[in-house]
């Protein structure tokens, strides 16, 4: 018998409006789950938002960390990387690697590429983390660039959709 691999999935919309819901991604994952039983899999939880993906103040992605400290999944399951997280590489890279941190894998239904188990799992996850590190060092150099066009801290975290924490510190290690 297989050892059992306990599947939480998440899915997002931005909006209801529009005609918009997560049943459409659900029913994909759900059946793909079901296809996967005889390999071990079985659904756990499924964490739904209705809310934008540029920031991780949505209700259920912060149950989904929640539980996965708890070690009451052990794979996430989402539609594409981008229903996840929208929050740019950087950010989204870290939420992947605190999930891993947890002992929890991930998975891109769309992207089946995007996944952090099977034999390009380190290849992905390096080329995430090169990305992440290139968004970071682009985000401190257009910081830098807004400073000396006079631009406020919060005018700059505006601008570049970090928080002015983020900026303040970024000026100061560059001071």
């Amino acid at each position: 018998m297989k050892p059992k691999l306990r599947i939480a999935l998440y899915a997002r919309v931005s909006t209801r409006d529009k005609g918009q819901d997560c049943e459409n991604q659900l029913r994909e994952l759900r059946q793909f789950v079901a296809r996967k039983r005889g390999e071990g899999w079985s659904l756990a939880h499924e964490y739904v938002d209705t809310a934008s993906g540029k920031t991780a103040d949505r209700p259920q992605f912060k149950r989904l960390f929640e539980s996965a400290s708890r070690k009451e999944f052990d794979l996430v399951l989402s539609w594409s990387l981008d229903r996840f997280s929208r929050e740019g590489v950087a950010k989204t890279f870290g939420h992947l690697e605190r999930l891993r941190a947890n002992g929890v894998q991930w998975w891109s239904y769309r992207e089946d590429y995007l996944r952090s188990i099977g034999p390009f799992a380190g290849a992905v996850l390096a080329i995430l983390a090169c990305v992440a590190e290139y968004e970071r060092v682009r985000i401190s150099e257009r910081v830098l660039a807004l400073r000396e066009r006079g631009l406020s801290t919060r005018q700059i975290a505006r601008e570049t959709g970090v928080s002015h924490m983020t900026v303040a510190r970024i000026l100061t290690t560059a001071a």
